[in-house]
């Protein structure tokens, strides 16, 4: 089974920066795509950001310009770096992932079947 932990969510000001982490274990397919997305309280989940294994990017609009999805060392493991952060931005981040066909890409379109417990961030 598939399993994605996430981690490095917490509090910080507004206009600070934070790095939320996620790791991914018992997947074997060297074609991956993985994801980043937040879900504020009440309101729905959405897209931020995404990468596959040969390091193609997408980002949302809001996203866009102040976070950077990248690769670790590890190649199961993989970062969120979110700055300039407003309240707006706050909520629960959760990595997904799934595997990089001809016909499914990776983009923030991508149905993902795998998701991690989420680690939340707080900006105040």
């Amino acid at each position: 089974d598939v399993q994605l932990v996430e981690s490095g969510g917490g509090s910080v000001q507004a206009g600070g920066s934070l790095r939320v982490s996620c790791a991914a274990f018992g997947y074997s397919d060297s074609a991956y795509c993985m994801g980043w997305f937040r879900q504020a309280p009440g309101k729905e989940r959405e897209a931020v950001a995404c990468i596959d294994d040969i390091l193609n990017t997408e980002y949302s609009d809001a996203a866009k310009g102040r976070s950077t999805i990248s690769q670790g060392n590890a190649k199961n493991t993989v970062y969120l770096q979110l700055n300039s952060l407003n309240p707006e931005d706050g909520g629960t981040y959760y990595c997904a992932a799934s595997s990089r066909t001809l016909w499914s890409g990776c983009s923030l379109r991508t149905d993902f079947p795998y998701w991690g417990q989420g680690t939340q961030v707080t900006v105040s």
